[in-house]
């Protein structure tokens, strides 16, 4: 939903009748992936794709009728070599699943959405017993009240136990659960975390490549440097936010989640020391330390001594990055990014096995 968030909140406020589509699975190549909505209106207002456009009015006609009947549908796109490319089809030669529903109480969605709150949404989207096709449960982190119709007992229990367990980190898919009856249904997951955070202490030469990059790949960048020659806009262009203080105290003022990534390159233990116990002491996802071996001695005795424990020290990734050979700042810049990232997805494939 995060696709047309604005426009859902102001179409439900305005009272009007609403149906979501949403691509549930996708196989080869398409256009959008995996979560990817659009919404329409009982007035024919359309916000959002699921296709680029190539299946957009038969999806936009589906959503119409979920409006006017209330019966969900999980409609299926593809266009194969033997298929006529007059047919509706995906032209680009994949294959997406897309479920068409109309929108009850999203109210407490919504609001974890407007407010990055991590929230999980499980809808079901196929079962013999087509009464339960439609129904779903919210859980919502911070333990938000969210609403649950869900009426068979065990695949309530099993969608709200993976949900939970998909809020610490996941990706949006479809699942198979059982029933009372013990029959199979499919229950699509919809996964929205926070966007994940990169902060950057220190606002040297890397510093620069490495808030590009993170940019690209969608992060929101912080970069903190109590030097205020090195920490300005005109450095450092694509960083978000800038805060010129004292890591330890700018720390102190920023959620850190297990979205948030702290990447410590000022190469000073009077910076270094007090922004890694800040950053360890919390929940942050990742946490990394430039610095040659003895540095990393020296600063861990130094760790010690302000009390932080060997278990939160070890969580440091030091030397910072993956082994790639780099040696340039952009080099080095894409060795830690791609550490970030590969801690991330690994804590998030974890969580969905769990």
């Amino acid at each position: 939903m995060r696709d047309v968030m604005k426009e859902l909140d102001r179409w439900l406020a305005e009272g009007n009748r609403v149906a979501l589509a949403t691509v549930v699975t996708r196989k080869g190549s398409a256009p959008r992936d995996v979560g990817a909505t659009l919404a329409v209106t009982d007035k024919m207002e359309v916000s959002g794709s699921v296709s680029g456009g190539c299946v957009e009015p038969a999806v936009i006609e589906e959503g119409l009728r979920a409006i006017r009947t209330g019966k969900p549908k999980l409609l299926t796109f593809g266009i194969s070599e033997e298929q006529n490319v007059e047919r509706i089809g995906l032209s680009c030669g994949g294959e997406i699943a897309v479920f068409v529903e109309r929108l009850g109480d999203v109210g407490a969605s919504l609001h974890a959405l407007r407010n990055d709150i991590p929230l999980v949404r499980a809808v079901v989207t196929a079962a013999p017993d087509t009464q339960i096709v439609g129904q779903s449960c919210a859980v919502i982190a911070d333990e938000i009240e969210a609403p649950c119709d869900i009426t068979d007992d065990t695949l309530k229990a099993a969608a709200l136990s993976q949900a939970r367990a998909l809020l610490a980190g996941g990706e949006s898919h479809v699942e198979a659960l059982t029933t009372s009856a013990g029959d199979e249904a499919q229950v699509y997951f919809d996964v929205n975390l926070p966007q994940p955070t990169l902060i950057v202490v220190g606002a040297g030469h890397i510093s620069i490549p490495l808030s590009q990059l993170a940019r690209v790949l969608g992060y929101h960048v912080t970069v903190i440097d109590a030097r205020e020659t090195f920490a300005t806009p005109e450095r450092l262009p694509e960083a978000q936010e800038i805060i010129v203080a004292w890591p330890d105290e700018a720390l102190a003022r920023i959620p850190l989640t297990p979205s948030t990534a702290v990447a410590v390159l000022t190469h000073d233990d009077k910076f270094d020391v007090p922004a890694l116990a800040a950053a360890l002491r919390s929940k942050a996802g990742y946490v990394g330390a430039i610095g040659s071996r003895g540095t990393r001695e020296k600063r861990n005795r130094r760790l010690r001594e302000a009390g932080v424990t060997d278990e939160q020290i070890a969580r440091i990734h030091g030397p910072i990055g993956l082994d790639i050979g780099a040696q340039t700042p952009e080099e080095i810049a894409l060795a830690i990014l791609a550490q970030i990232v590969a801690t991330r997805r690994q804590t998030e494939r974890s969580a969905s096995r769990a």
